[in-house]
Order: structure tokens, then C-alpha cells, then sequence
């Protein structure tokens, strides 16, 4: 027997700037799952004894994320002992998995309610501080040709044609659309506000948008990975030799930036939620998990939103929203360019490159962000996709209830 799993609740903290100048840095890893848990728990007037697992992305689980933080989490929290927690990594993709492995638990029947979500604190753990042999080992380095993603997203422009202005473009479009969504209150409604154990605000909203940028300030940036191109421009090239160069046009204002925080979202069965006494807000109607070619790496976003799409019986204008991680700007022009989707349903509150990217969360942040503007506009379906390191992309699709 299978069940529905339904979307309840979602909250976030704001994303504060992933250095050690950023309002969250003073904020551990543990303290912002634990303002987010309590956050949930009391918005919801919920009896955490009715919630079996709570499942958390983390990218980087090492020093102050290690150690099952989902786990701790919860006894820090002071959630129900009865409440498990499980720390999991698919790289970029954890806060959707997250979602994504609660909904397959619930569908099972085997649980009622479970949180899911993410934490990445980037300004204490930094990226790429757990090693391991995409970074390290060289004979895997060589016989994969894996080369960091800058360099795969500078392929990708390459190969497709996209111009650094039509990069910078969208750029600044993330950051106007954020910026008028944060202006118009969209985003209020998830966010919790996150104090210092003292009671002091650290920070109440997204840090680092820049409502003024525009296309024109962002060409004047120089390109981010020509120095690391020097190194391993041959072996992409190696793989696509019909490629005479590649044109490095990506830098820090057309890329997704380094922030710190966390996302949780509440994911039940219709029992589950009437014991809590919930209403669902929405349905997970299909979700897909794909591996893609590893040298460009940030491509499995159009498969995985295919084998999506085919679960859900739909086709890419059938959807109202989408949310495309803006890990960098070629992702969304490829992606959308794919499936032949309309800018216009696309990032409407902006993205990553505007809002940052806090890698074990984002993905959730981009599920509650899409429900809630489904609701706002009166709209019915979403899908939220993300490339993924390594080569892989995942997406899910929701409808609303």
C-alpha cells in the first residue's frame, strides 16, 4: 500500500554572507537548525512525539556539522526523544533529498510525519574542507576528466553559445526579482529571524542581495576561473575536443554566492497531519534523482526534470513555476533552453546568484519558496530542480492541495 506524502510547513533562516564578516557566522550550525526546529514546533503548536525522523542535508558534515547533526538537532531543540534524525549528502541536491527521502517514507507507509531540510554553514565549515577523491586522488581526477565547476560551467557557456552579457543579464535579473520580492514581503512569511543565545538579533533577512546591480556594473568583473583553467582547461577539452577554447565567463556576480543557513520543511501522510491537526498546502506529486555526464556536471537538471515530468505524466508547459538553482547562470539558460520553458515562469523571486546558495539547504528553500509563491499568484503546480556535483541533477514536482 502507498500513501500521498503532502507538504505542511516550511521555515528558513535568512542567508547571511558565507565569511567570517557575515551576521551568521556567530551562529553555529547546530544553533540554526535548533531556532528553526523550535520556530517549527511552535508555529505549528506541534506534538513533536507525532514526528518519526527528521531528515537533513549537509554537504560538508564534518567538525561543527558532523557527528549525525540532525540527531543533536533535535535534542538540542528540546524536541521529543522518540524523534530519530539522519544526516545525508548529494552534494548541491541534499535540501531537495532530504524532501524527497521524507516523501518516499511517508508514501511507504512506514511513517506519518517527518521534517526534512538542510544546514550549511559556510563562513565555519568551508566548502571542500571534507576532501575526498573528486578533489584529492589524481588517477580519479585524471580518468574521469573532473575539473572544479567553474570550469564545467565555462564549458557549458561555451558549448552552447551563451554570451557573458546574456550571463550577466540574468545575474541581474536574480537580483532585482529577489529584491522586489524581499521589498513586497514575499519571502516573510518563512523566515525566522535568528538571535544569539543572548537574545540579540544577528539577522532578520537575506544578506546579500544587491538590489542596484545591473548588467552593465557586472561586465565589469573579471572571469573567475581563468587562473584554475590554466590547470585543468585540457582536461575538459580532452573530453570535447570540438571545442577549440574554452571562454571563461563566469565570475562572482554570475555565480551562486557562499551564505550560511538552514531550511526545514514539514512533510506528512494525510493521517499524520489531521493527528497533528495540519492542513496539507500542498502534494509531492514526483520526484527523480538522474546522473549526468561528469565533466560538465551541471547539466542533469533537464534529464532529471524529464524522468519527472514522465512520473507525474506531464510535459515542461504544464508546469506554472519553476525553481532552477542558480549554482551558476549558464544552469537556468541551459535548462530552461532544454525544455523550451518561459523566462517569465522562472526564478520569479530571484536566486542563488542573488540570494546565495547555503549548499545542504537550498534545495528546501527553493520547495518552500515555490509553494508559497504558487499560493500567492493562485497557481497549481512547481517544480524545483538542481544540478549536482559529481553529474547528477535531481527535481520534484508539487501541486498544491
Amino acid at each position: 500500500m502507498s500513501f500521498d506524502a503532502y507538504l505542511y510547513d516550511h521555515c528558513r533562516t535568512p542567508r547571511g554572507k558565507g565569511k567570517p564578516e557575515g551576521s551568521l557566522h556567530a551562529a553555529t550550525p547546530i544553533w540554526l537548525l535548533r531556532t528553526l526546529l523550535r520556530a517549527l514546533r511552535d508555529r505549528n503548536r506541534l506534538d513533536t512525539r507525532l514526528v518519526d525522523d527528521v531528515v537533513l542535508g549537509c554537504v560538508t558534515p564534518i567538525a561543527e556539522q558532523g557527528g549525525d547533526i540532525a540527531r543533536i538537532a533535535v535534542l538540542d531543540a528540546g524536541w521529543a526523544e522518540s524523534v530519530a534524525g539522519v544526516t545525508q549528502s548529494r552534494f548541491c541536491a541534499s535540501g531537495l533529498e532530504s524532501v524527497n527521502l521524507a516523501a518516499a517514507k511517508v508514501a511507504s507507509g512506514f511513517e506519518r510525519l517527518v521534517v526534512a531540510g538542510g544546514v550549511e554553514s559556510m563562513s565555519r565549515v568551508p566548502m571542500g574542507s571534507d576532501g575526498g577523491a573528486w578533489l584529492q586522488d589524481a588517477r580519479v581526477i585524471e580518468a574521469l576528466s573532473l575539473v572544479p565547476q567553474g570550469i564545467s560551467a565555462d564549458l557549458i557557456a561555451t558549448l552552447e553559445g551563451f554570451s557573458r552579457e546574456a550571463l550577466d543579464a540574468w545575474a541581474a535579473r536574480s537580483h532585482q526579482r529577489a529584491a522586489a520580492a524581499r521589498a513586497e514581503g514575499r519571502f516573510a512569511a518563512a523566515l525566522v529571524p535568528v538571535h544569539d543565545e543572548a537574545g540579540a538579533l544577528l539577522l532578520a533577512e537575506d544578506e546579500t542581495i544587491r538590489p542596484q546591480t545591473t548588467a552593465d556594473a557586472l561586465a565589469a568583473l573579471n572571469p573567475s576561473f581563468v587562473k584554475l583553467g590554466a590547470k585543468f582547461d585540457a582536461l575538459a577539452l580532452r573530453k570535447y575536443p570540438q571545442v577549440v577554447a574554452i571562454e571563461h565567463r563566469h565570475h562572482a556576480g554570475n555565480s551562486s554566492g557562499i551564505v550560511d543557513g538552514a531550511a526545514l520543511v514539514l512533510v506528512g501522510s494525510r493521517a499524520g497531519g489531521a493527528a497533528a491537526g495540519l492542513k496539507p498546502r500542498a502534494r509531492i506529486r514526483a520526484a527523480a534523482v538522474t546522473g549526468s555526464e561528469p565533466t560538465l556536471m551541471l547539466t542533469g537538471t533537464t534529464p532529471a526534470c524529464l524522468k519527472a515530468l514522465q512520473q507525474a505524466g506531464m510535459q515542461p508547459g504544464d508546469v506554472d513555476l519553476w525553481e532552477i538553482n542558480e549554482a551558476f547562470a549558464a544552469v537556468p539558460l541551459k535548462t530552461m533552453r532544454d525544455l523550451g520553458l518561459d523566462p517569465e515562469r522562472v526564478n520569479v523571486n530571484g536566486g542563488a546568484i542573488a540570494l546565495g546558495h547555503p549548499l545542504g539547504a537550498t534545495g528546501a528553500m527553493l520547495l518552500g519558496t515555490l509553494l508559497d509563491e504558487l499560493e500567492r499568484r493562485g497557481l497549481q503546480t512547481g517544480a524545483v530542480t538542481l544540478c549536482v556535483g559529481g553529474g547528477m541533477g535531481i527535481a520534484t514536482i508539487i501541486e498544491r492541495v
